[in-house]
C-alpha cells in the first residue's frame, strides 16, 4: 500500500503563507494610497483649471496679453471654445491630458510636454546628485552626534546643522558665488548646462549642488541626531553595553537601524522638495530646471504650462509620501500588523 504523506504545520508552505499574510497590510496600504493619488490628481486638476478661469481677466485676454484688442479677444474666445461652460471645457481638458496632449506653451513656443519633461530631466539630475550626498552625510553625522549627546563633537555638528538650516538658500548661493566665483574665480557663476567660457558642464553643478546639500542636510541631520539621542537612552542599549558588547557593535547592530525608523519619512519627503522646491537655487544660478520653469510660466501667465506643472508637483508629493510610509513599514515590523 502507498503511504499517505501528511504535511505538518510550520513547513515551507506555511512559512510562505505566513509571509504573505504579514505583507498583506502593505499591499492594502499601497492600493489605498494609489486610489487616493488618483482622487487628489483629479481634485487638483479641477482646482487649478478653475482658478485660471476665475482669476482677474478671462483666459483669452491672458493668452493674448493686455495690449490685444477686444475683437481679437472675442475671436480667440470663439476659436478655443471658451464661451462654453466650465464643466464642459474641463472634461475636454482631462480628455486631452489622458491622450497626452498638454497644450502649447506660450512662454517657450513649444508643446508643454516637450518643455516640461526636458526641465524635469534637468531637475532630476540635480536632485539625484544632491540626494546621493544628503542621505549618507546626514546619516553619518547625525549618528556620530547622537552617539554621545553633549560631547564636543555633538555640539560642533549641531551648530553646523543649525546654521545650515537657518541660512536662506538665496543668501547661501550669493555667499558661495561671491567666494568661489568673484573672489577666487574657481567656479562658474551660472549653471546653464551649456559648456562655454572655459567652464565644463560638470563644474557648473558644483555651486547649485553645494547650496542644496548644505541647506537640506542641516534639517535632515538634525532629525537623525534627535532620533539617535532618543534610541541611545533606551534600556536595550544600556543592557547591550552592560553585557560587554563592544560599543561599535552596539551602534551598528542595535542603535543605527532603530534610529533611522523616524527620519526615513523625513528623508523620503526631501524628494518632493528636490523636484519642485528648488525655485530659488535654479533662479540664482540660471539653472534650466522645473522650479525655474514654473516661476517663468507663472510670471508670463502660461496657463497650460502652469496646469501641467502643478499636476506633476502634486504627483511627486503624493508618491514620495507613499514611498516614505512604505519604507517606514518595512523598517518597523510592528506597523505592518
Amino acid at each position: 500500500m502507498g503511504s499517505t504523506r501528511v504535511r505538518l504545520p510550520g513547513g515551507p508552505l506555511d512559512a510562505q503563507a505566513s509571509g504573505a499574510v504579514r505583507w498583506l497590510p502593505v499591499g492594502r496600504f499601497v492600493l489605498k494610497h494609489l486610489v487616493f493619488l488618483l482622487l487628489t490628481m483629479g481634485v487638483v486638476s479641477f482646482l487649478v483649471f478653475a482658478l485660471n478661469e476665475f482669476s482677474p481677466g478671462d483666459v483669452a485676454r491672458k493668452l493674448l496679453g493686455e495690449f490685444a484688442t477686444q475683437e481679437q479677444v472675442e475671436l480667440l474666445t470663439r476659436e478655443l471654445g471658451l464661451d462654453r461652460s466650465l464643466p464642459a471645457r474641463y472634461v475636454e481638458y482631462v480628455g486631452k491630458l489622458l491622450s497626452g496632449d498638454m497644450g502649447q506653451s506660450l512662454r517657450f513656443k513649444v508643446p508643454v510636454r516637450e518643455i516640461l519633461f526636458d526641465r524635469l530631466r534637468n531637475t532630476a539630475l540635480l536632485a539625484a546628485i544632491a540626494f546621493a550626498l544628503i542621505v549618507p552625510l546626514s546619516m553619518f553625522l547625525g549618528i556620530a552626534a547622537g552617539m554621545r549627546e553633549g560631547s564636543r563633537l555633538d555640539r560642533v555638528i549641531l551648530l553646523f546643522a543649525t546654521i545650515a538650516a537657518s541660512v536662506p538658500e538665496f543668501a547661501m548661493g550669493v555667499f558661495l558665488a561671491s567666494v568661489f566665483v568673484v573672489w577666487l574665480g574657481w567656479l562658474p557663476g551660472t549653471a546653464t548646462l551649456v559648456a562655454g567660457g572655459g567652464w565644463s558642464v560638470v563644474s557648473q553643478f558644483v555651486l547649485p549642488v553645494a547650496v542644496v546639500v548644505v541647506y537640506d542636510m542641516g534639517y535632515v541631520l538634525s532629525m537623525v541626531r534627535a532620533s539617535m539621542v532618543e534610541v541611545m537612552q533606551q534600556p536595550y542599549i544600556r543592557t547591550a553595553v552592560l553585557k560587554g558588547l563592544a560599543f561599535p557593535a552596539v551602534i551598528l547592530r542595535h542603535a543605527a537601524r532603530n534610529a533611522m525608523i523616524n527620519p526615513v519619512t523625513i528623508i523620503f519627503l526631501q524628494i518632493s522638495y528636490l523636484v519642485a522646491g528648488l525655485v530659488v537655487v535654479e533662479t540664482v544660478f540660471a539653472y534650466p530646471g522645473f522650479g525655474r520653469m514654473m516661476l517663468e510660466a507663472a510670471l508670463f501667465k502660461d496657463i497650460a504650462l502652469v496646469e501641467a506643472g502643478a499636476l506633476v508637483a502634486v504627483f511627486v508629493a503624493v508618491m514620495t509620501q507613499v514611498l516614505a510610509d512604505v519604507a517606514y513599514m518595512v523598517l518597523d515590523p510592528r506597523i505592518r500588523t
